[in-house]
């Protein structure tokens, strides 16, 4: 029995105790943590140091996309942490939902590769407090069943929208993706700069996919079952669906090389205003997924990148080579950001992918 059961039975207890004598209850020290995540990210090997120390993982709580976790925390839900990613910090921040960080609790933080530490806006605000703590970097890629779809086929993102893949198509039920997907189609690689000529272009795009569009997945496991039964042929997919489905000896590939380039976002966690857990938990956690020796697992397992430059670096040389993560700077030049984004702007978007969804 872990010290994290022991504890909270012993708390259950006196709580019972004390009610049944119809005593006021003190204000007790908490010794939990409730992570609020996706769907995957509860796996122990992305946090060893913290179940060492502790005995166990943290609490979680999940959710489907980043809108929906916005949403159910501006209603109240409470957790300690929560892992959204780049395009949202800045609106999470400015709805009053994040509490500071206090960086030098935060072991790893001088550490985060230069390429993302460097982004506006993302890690600090302009004031120079600290929001967002960069955990994993990823891409949204042209991915494809290669015994179906022949390589010369996919070299060009419009791909999505070529009729000849009516209902072989799979795109994120996530207006990020989506978007990045048409920016990048329409030739422009920095969304925050998007004009409204530009907006109608790419809203226009992604009407054209959804006539293509088998199934919007929302997490991976939907769309490796499709690709995998040979339901759905192309997909605007993370890495981590070709890594998956590689390892169960499915025929697929990822295009990272297309003509338009890919998608890279960067994930972090943050600390919740009002969280009811310890806050000492919440920095052992943090400092847990940052440690380099958790960068092996992220590369390899899941085909993503580690936000630590140390630990990327010592990742086995031919791992990275195999991942398309060997030459960073080469592959940073043909991406797009999901940077943070005019709220405006992600408003609009959220609205516009609905109707085109409904098929309007």
């Amino acid at each position: 029995m872990t010290r994290a059961i022991i504890a909270r039975r012993f708390t259950m207890a006196a709580l019972t105790a004390l009610l049944s004598l119809g005593t006021a209850l003190p204000v007790l020290a908490d010794d939990t943590l409730t992570v609020f995540d996706w769907s995957g990210y509860e796996d122990p090997a992305f946090h060893p140091a913290y179940t060492e120390k502790h005995g166990g993982s943290p609490d979680f709580s999940f959710f489907g996309d980043e809108e929906e976790a916005f949403q159910k925390l501006r209603s109240g839900f409470k957790a300690d942490l929560a892992h959204p990613c780049s395009q949202s910090v800045v609106k999470w921040r400015e709805a009053g939902l994040l509490e500071p960080l206090d960086t030098s609790k935060l072991t790893h933080w001088a550490d985060v590769l230069p390429s993302i530490s460097g982004m506006k806006n993302l890690m600090t605000s302009e004031d120079g407090t600290a929001w967002f703590l960069p955990f994993e970097w990823g891409n949204t890629v042209l991915t494809y069943r290669t015994d179906t779809v022949q390589p010369e086929e996919v070299t060009s993102l419009k791909a999505f929208a070529d009729p000849k893949f009516k209902d072989r198509v799979s795109i994120g039920d996530n207006v990020d993706d989506a978007y990045a997907l048409a920016s990048l189609a329409i030739g422009l690689k920095d969304w925050a700069q998007m004009t409204d000529a530009q907006f109608a272009e790419a809203s226009d795009f992604l009407r054209a996919v959804h006539k293509n569009v088998r199934l919007y997945w929302t997490d991976n496991t939907d769309l490796s079952q499709a690709m995998g039964s040979g339901e759905v042929d192309l997909a605007w997919a993370w890495n981590e669906t070709a890594t998956t489905l590689q390892a169960d000896d499915i025929p697929v590939a990822m295009n990272k090389g297309t003509t338009e380039g890919l998608s890279t976002w960067v994930c972090g966690y943050v600390r919740l205003k009002d969280g009811e857990g310890s806050e000492a938990l919440a920095y052992d956690y943090l400092n847990a997924i940052t440690d380099p020796e958790a960068a092996a697992y992220m590369v390899e397992s899941w085909g993503y990148g580690h936000s630590n430059a140390k630990g990327m670096a010592a990742v086995a040389p031919e791992i990275l080579a195999e991942k398309g993560y060997d030459d960073v700077d080469a592959f940073v030049a043909n991406t797009l950001f999901q940077s943070p984004m005019p709220i405006e702007l992600r408003q609009k978007m959220i609205a516009e992918f609905e109707k085109i969804k409904a098929g309007y």
